[in-house]
Order: structure tokens, then C-alpha cells, then sequence
């Protein structure tokens, strides 16, 4: 495996373990981290050494989503008076790239079990919804948040979480943008099983892809295959619209003061312009 800046990627047996490492804080979604996360999808799949993978966080946090400060040259310019057809043309093109990330871990024929410790938020959910199976410690968090910084969710979240929760959790996610336990996120399906801590669930995690691995590698392919199959074209109809909807829709006062209130520290106040 490389060197990377934004994971660690080992290997034990046959199940390789991705974690995240920031160096944002939280696992925070930088630059390196979108540039990374494709690239080593496509190791692990092409990988015959490889049989499952494991999906986890450094330190106590799985991810605080999106490091917009680190991001920030990315919104920087739609946010001006006149955000005309090329930055649009440039973010739209950003959120494509950073659309297909994820889905490389969607795509991986290897199954990918996420094992999620403290805050999983955003960008940390279109993660683990690309994920085959999630599991939870019980001091777990989750939030569907992009609506409290003024964007419509467009990495995933929105088109792969209503076939895992269902579409009435995924909407009081999302337009609430609130916080849920790790019980209530077992409660709703999005995580199969909560254990009592980090070790634990990691435990679990790789016990889980280790039973994996042992079946024939090319039938647990096809089983990810065939059950993926009805679900591929509607998720990559929804993320081509959403990333469209957003290069269109995203500039506004609303979003402007999100970015400062974060820089800021403090609580926005969103007028709706």
C-alpha cells in the first residue's frame, strides 16, 4: 500500500482496515482526503489478497464531515455578487469528483464494514452510507448536518440512506439536521448492531469481515453486486441532479454567513437570500 496523508490503510489476513486520520480535526474532510479515498478503494478492489474492509476513525471521533475551512477555496467562488457559468462550471465539476469518491467505496467489490466511534457527521454519513454494513459504539453520533450550513446534502446521503432507513427517517434527518444516538440510529436501521465502546465495536468490525472473507470471494462478490444492482442507476441519477441543483442554487447569503459563522465561532443567522 502507499503512503497516505489522509488514512492509514493496513492489512491483516484477508481484511485490509481504512482509517480516517484527519489531519483535519475530528477526521475533518479535507483536500487529501477526497484526492486519497478513490485511490485506495481501487487498490483494495483490484487487490486479490483482499477479501472485505474495514472502515473506522483515528482517535475518538469516526469524522466531523466536511473540513470547510480546508474546503472553504471551493464554495470561496460562488460566494462573490456575480458567480457566473466557469465557477459554477468548477464547483460543479468538485462536487462530481468528490461524488465519486465515495461511490468508489459503494462500487468496491470487496464489502466494506464501517465501524463507527463518536461523531459521524455529513460527509462522515455519505461515508458509511456507502458502506456494506455499519456498525456503532454506544457513545455514537450521528447528523445528516448540511442543513444547518445552508446546503442541500450532495455527496450520497440523500440517494443511499433512504434503501437502508427508509425515506421517512432520511427527510427527518435531513431537514431537521439534528443529532441521534447510537440507539436510536440502531432503532432506525442505519447501524446493524451498537456495542458497549470503541474497542468493542472495532472488535466486532473485523470479526464481522473476517466471517466475510472466509466464503468464496467471487459469490459475496456477486451477492454485493446482484443487490446492488437495482439501487446503481437511481443513485447516479440523484447525484448528477443534486450536484446540478447545487452548482445552480448553492450561492447565497445564507451560505455565506454559514462559512463565517464558522470561521467566527459563532451561531448564524440565515435570512433565507
Amino acid at each position: 500500500m502507499s503512503d497516505w496523508k489522509a488514512f492509514i490503510v493496513d492489512r491483516k489476513d484477508q481484511v485490509a482496515r481504512v482509517t480516517l486520520t484527519g489531519p483535519g480535526k475530528g477526521n475533518a474532510m479535507g483536500p487529501d482526503f477526497w484526492r486519497e479515498l478513490p485511490l485506495i478503494f481501487a487498490e483494495l478492489d483490484a487487490d486479490p489478497e483482499v477479501r472485505a474492509v474495514v472502515l473506522t476513525g483515528s482517535g475518538k471521533h469516526f469524522s466531523y464531515g466536511l473540513d470547510l475551512p480546508a474546503m472553504a477555496p471551493t464554495f470561496g467562488p460562488l460566494l462573490g455578487e456575480r458567480a457566473l457559468a466557469a465557477p459554477r462550471t468548477a464547483f460543479l465539476d468538485e462536487v462530481r469528483r468528490m461524488q465519486a469518491a465515495v461511490t468508489a467505496v459503494a462500487d468496491c467489490r470487496k464489502p466494506v464494514v464501517a465501524a463507527v466511534s463518536g461523531w459521524c457527521i455529513g460527509g462522515g454519513l455519505d461515508l458509511i452510507a456507502a458502506a456494506d454494513i455499519r456498525l456503532a459504539s454506544a457513545e455514537a453520533k450521528f447528523s445528516l448536518r448540511e442543513a444547518k450550513v445552508a446546503i442541500v446534502a450532495d455527496i450520497g446521503s440523500l440517494h443511499r440512506l433512504p434503501g437502508i432507513i427508509g425515506e421517512g427517517h432520511v427527510r427527518e434527518l435531513a431537514l431537521t439536521a439534528r443529532d441521534i444516538d447510537a440507539a436510536r440510529a440502531e432503532k432506525i436501521g442505519l447501524v446493524n448492531d451498537v456495542y458497549p465502546d470503541q474497542d468493542a465495536v472495532l472488535e466486532a468490525a473485523h470479526a464481522l469481515a473476517a466471517e466475510i472473507a472466509a466464503n468464496p470471494p467471487l459469490v459475496v462478490q456477486g451477492i454485493k453486486d446482484v443487490l446492488d444492482q437495482p439501487r446503481a442507476g437511481r443513485v447516479a441519477d440523484g447525484l448528477r441532479y443534486v450536484s446540478a441543483w447545487n452548482a445552480a442554487f448553492l450561492p447565497s447569503e445564507d451560505l455565506t454567513e454559514a462559512l463565517q459563522a464558522v470561521f467566527e465561532k459563532r451561531p448564524p443567522n440565515y435570512q433565507g437570500k
